[in-house]
């Protein structure tokens, strides 16, 4: 028995997976445990879970596999400093402590983080779209397929196009950084006032409400597109190499103003952009499809990365036809990479021959359920202490009681086995709501989730029952397809609104899930992966006729999913939730204590989006006796070398010397026994001397910047050798590259 565990860290969405024998154990984010939105710090909490759910521990791993090599990215960030200087300055003493603090070294931090680790077991590497990539075509139904990766950037490359047969994927062409879609798409993310690398969604689901004006704009000024889908960006517009921002005044000046702060209002102008860019990107992926299926002649797509997310786009692909059918990793951005990681480790072994691939149906990702389950008699002894009046059901009540408050426009809180992984919540870690409520989508928007109200929300929907409410040709079983609800089931559009005030006109039937354009994000629900919540719509559909459930992620705005029933609970005090079912456990808000809800930690929305943290915000501090002891060892150590000194040039003064170096021994002598004792003093220390040394460090870095890498960087730009290809060709007929061979998978770096 073979057992891989799979890493991505560092940059965003830090997660960890399990595979053992070729089969998906467990996976899930970090976020989930810490409750920090898209938390890049070591997934120590998501190991831990992990290992524990496999009845595993540290010393039984065979392998653990990090999701990119942190030398070539290291030298990309050089490589992106010398052509930039003298530019760059706050980046490079930003990000440079960072690399020297641990990203360079992985294996050393893994076996730090790791302890119990074993000597013989290795820790591998992948590159990061053949993490991406394995991850699309491991868990896949298809035994050949094209491979389609784009995201922001990995080690250099930015899109990637693959194909995979049986256990092998072959690597055929890449675009290279800076020329990335995924950061073009997050640059007019940023402008239109939402974060980076977790507002993208938003602006995609703004996008409709505009008029794509902009569109020849960004295709004549900031792109160059060849026909089979290959670019580059016309990076005067853009700064997101010097790492300021992501954008320069010249972005600003082109779409008629300065970029939106996240308080101000949306205007016009931002829909119009917010459309454009949706637009092009849409245009960008079909030349993309169109070129993976000329390239490896497959019938069937895999699609993996962050831009993968962009599930209008992925419609699009689909409705085109390119492809026979088209499979998308749920969890399609670095978190998923971790799990690509460990599956290259299983089907392209370091050493041996690699073992059989055989692909399930529909997927082996076991419906995106790969993390923690619930107990429901621990349920209840939790919600019980808690103060919780809580209702037990049965088998027989649960599902009844459930459809019968949907069916009375109640939002219900909905908990279910084991969470998902991904970005999704896909009916385990979900709030249900009524899709045939015109108010539903401002009651989740505005008194549930405490978001913007433009945002629209998911259907649940019977797979049997698809084709009766969307134009839809293959299942959405994760919610990353978009499709046209069918025309018949549409009312006409609203005379008169225009902009942001259509969100408040019934658009279909089923308004509660029918977006301004009359689409919809789809979730088909079948019997065999998720058989309750099949058996919820099925009653919903008795009761009510309606075959469809509103279906979003049980969190708040900034926070993450929620993972455990006390998440839950709290998350459901919080808000206006009318009902949490928990298992078989039953809370009605009208049940609750008042002094209970009352007592709540209510939400204020002002503070809800926190503006996020980086590593490298803070000293690292480690929490472990080691280190307490570590620290008093070498502070008793340099006081009796001072006294030592000391008493050698001053005897008489320092008469006592032996005393005090008795003492020292002491306290050395307590520090081993009742470590703890000196964690306050550690922590100070270290804390004190990370914000003195600061500024020191930053001076000599900035002083490096500008005497040793700017006029090398000339040197180089004069010369005609720029390290990353900038310049944009007209005449060229295409700008794939071939990709580097591989000096072996797992090799470190």
């Amino acid at each position: 028995m073979r057992k891989i565990l799979g890493l991505s860290a560092f940059y965003h969405d830090a997660a960890a997976a399990l595979v053992v024998d070729g089969e998906i154990i467990a996976a899930a984010q970090e976020e989930r445990f810490s409750r920090r939105k898209n938390d890049d710090r070591f997934p120590s909490q998501a190991i831990a879970w992990c290992l524990r759910e496999a009845g595993l521990t540290e010393a039984d791993l065979d392998a653990v596999v990090f999701y990119d090599k942190p030398i070539l990215k290291f030298v990309r960030s050089v490589e992106t400093w010398l052509t930039v200087a003298p530019r760059g300055a706050r980046s490079f003493v930003q990000a440079l402590p960072q690399w020297v603090g641990g990203r360079l070294n992985i294996v050393g931090t893994v076996r730090e983080e790791l302890p119990g680790l074993s000597n013989s077991c290795p820790v591998l590497f992948t590159t990061h779209h053949q993490a991406h990539a394995a991850s699309a075509f491991y868990p896949s139904p298809f035994d050949e397929a094209a491979i389609l990766t784009v995201d922001g950037v990995g080690e250099y490359a930015t899109t990637t196009i693959a194909r995979g047969h049986g256990n092998a994927i072959e690597l055929l062409q890449e675009l290279r950084f800076p020329h990335s879609l995924g950061l073009l798409y997050s640059a007019f993310t940023a402008y239109c006032g939402f974060h980076v690398n977790s507002g993208e969604y938003k602006l995609m689901g703004l996008a409709p409400y505009g008029e794509p004006i902009y569109a020849d704009r960004i295709r004549d000024q900031l792109l160059d597109l060849k026909a089979d889908g290959s670019f580059r960006l016309n990076l005067d517009f853009f700064s997101f190499m010097e790492g300021e921002s992501m954008i320069h005044p010249r972005f600003h000046d082109l779409f008629g103003g300065h970029p939106r702060h996240p308080s101000e209002p949306i205007e016009t102008r931002h829909l119009n952009v917010a459309r454009s860019i949706q637009t092009v990107t849409e245009e960008i992926l079909l030349r993309l499809a169109r070129q993976a299926r000329a390239v490896t002649g497959a019938r069937d797509l895999c699609m993996a990365g962050g831009v993968a997310l962009n599930c209008v786009a992925n419609g699009l692909i689909l409705r085109e036809k390119i492809f026979d059918r088209l499979w998308i990793q749920p969890a399609a951005g670095d978190a998923g990479a971790a799990l690509g990681a460990a599956l290259a480790a299983w089907y392209q072994p370091p050493e041996g021959a690699p073992p059989t691939r055989r692909p399930q149906s529909p997927d082996s990702m076991k419906g995106g359920a790969l993390g923690p389950g619930i107990i429901d008699d621990d349920v209840e002894s939790m919600l019980r202490e808690s103060g919780a009046v809580v209702h037990r059901l049965d088998d027989a009540s649960l599902v009844p009681t459930v459809v019968q408050l949907l069916a009375d426009q109640k939002v219900v809180g909905w908990v279910q086995g084991r969470m998902e992984f991904g970005p999704r919540a896909l009916g385990n870690r979900s709030i249900l709501g009524d899709a045939r409520s015109p108010r539903m989508q401002s009651v989740m928007n505005l008194k549930i989730k405490f978001r913007e109200s433009f945002r629209p929300f998911a259907p649940l929907v019977l797979l049997e029952r698809t084709a009766d409410y969307f134009d839809l040709t293959q299942p959405s079983p994760y919610m990353l397809i978009v499709a046209p609800v069918r025309p018949e089931l549409r009312h006409p559009p609203s005379s008169g609104a225009a902009g942001l005030d259509r969100v408040h006109h019934p658009h279909s039937t089923i308004p509660a899930v029918t977006h301004v354009d009359y689409s919809a994000r789809i979730q088909t629900v079948d019997s065999q992966t998720h058989p309750l919540l099949h058996r919820l719509l099925t009653g919903f559909e008795k009761v009510t006729g309606c075959a469809v459930l509103v279906n979003t992620s049980f969190n708040i705005r900034g926070e993450p999913i929620i993972c455990t029933p006390s998440d839950a609970y709290r998350c459901f005090l919080k808000t206006e939730m009318d009902a949490l079912v928990v298992g078989h456990c039953l809370l009605l808000r009208a049940d609750q204590p008042r002094q209970v809800v009352e007592g709540a930690d209510r939400v204020r929305v002002e503070e809800l989006e926190p503006a996020p943290t980086r590593i490298g915000d803070g000293p690292k501090l480690r929490e472990q006796p080691s280190e307490w002891r570590k620290f008093v060892a070498v502070w008793v150590a340099a006081a009796s070398l001072l006294l030592y000194f000391l008493h050698r040039r001053h005897p008489s003064t320092f008469s006592s010397w032996p005393y005090l170096q008795g003492i020292l021994l002491a306290i050395l002598g307590v520090g081993m026994l009742r470590p703890r004792w000196f964690r306050q003093p550690y922590r100070a220390v270290t804390i004190a001397t990370y914000h003195v040394g600061k500024p020191i460090s930053q001076v000599v870095l900035r002083l490096f910047f500008w005497v040793v890498l700017t006029p090398f960087g000339w040197i180089l730009r004069a010369g005609g050798h720029a390290p990353l290809p900038l310049r944009r060709d007209p005449a060229a007929p295409t700008y794939w590259g071939t990709p580097p061979a591989p000096r072996g998978l797992h090799r470190p770096a």
